[in-house]
């Protein structure tokens, strides 16, 4: 018992980390150029920053920092942000509202993709409408680009950040499933 009241009192003697979102807007100013003020990026290559969770944001940024993640843009970025920095970074972007992107899907492979989506169980982990959820990202809505590119590394394992589940699903997968996946999740809202 005196365990853990000392346990209670450590803890309630620990500062709370929080997020600035004032602080936040003010540093994402450096990020607008690849990922758009207010994180709806409008370059392909570069994800949709908005709406994504707070806690997923955080966890890229720092493994971006930890080089768990590689992204050569991302490198000097990240280097100099202080945990304060990726709070409030992503505390922001995840406040923000995501808009549509420039994207005509195609409509059969939208209807492949949805297929194999659904195969796959993507929405077990990415949730219904492709929203996210804590660590996992909302992908619906997202650059098909970016969308390939990240299937692709996780299918070449150049990108493991992920305790393995992407990796293992994108072994199960085509050059085709692919594309179609990114049709599919992009005309997404």
């Amino acid at each position: 018992m005196k365990r853990i009241i000392a346990l209670g009192l450590l803890f309630a003697f620990l500062p709370a980390a929080h997020a600035d979102l004032a602080a936040g807007k003010r540093k994402a100013e450096a990020c607008a150029a690849c990922h758009g003020a207010d994180g709806n990026s409008v370059i392909a290559q570069f994800p949709v920053l908005a709406g994504q969770t707070a806690r997923y944001l955080y966890l890229q940024l720092k493994d971006f920092k930890e080089s768990r993640r590689s992204e050569p843009t991302m490198a000097p970025t990240v280097a100099k942000l202080s945990t304060q920095d990726m709070l409030d970074l992503s505390e922001h972007f995840a406040a923000q509202k995501p808009k549509p992107i420039a994207f005509r899907p195609d409509a059969a492979r939208v209807a492949r993709g949805k297929k194999k989506a659904d195969e796959v169980l993507c929405t077990m982990c990415h949730l219904g409408g492709f929203s996210g959820q804590n660590e996992i990202p909302r992908v619906a809505g997202q650059h098909p680009e970016y969308v390939i590119k990240q299937l692709k590394a996780f299918k070449a394992r150049t990108r493991t950040n992920d305790a393995g589940s992407m990796t293992s699903v994108a072994q199960t997968i085509t050059e085709q499933d692919i594309e179609d996946l990114a049709h599919y999740i992009s005309s997404l809202d």
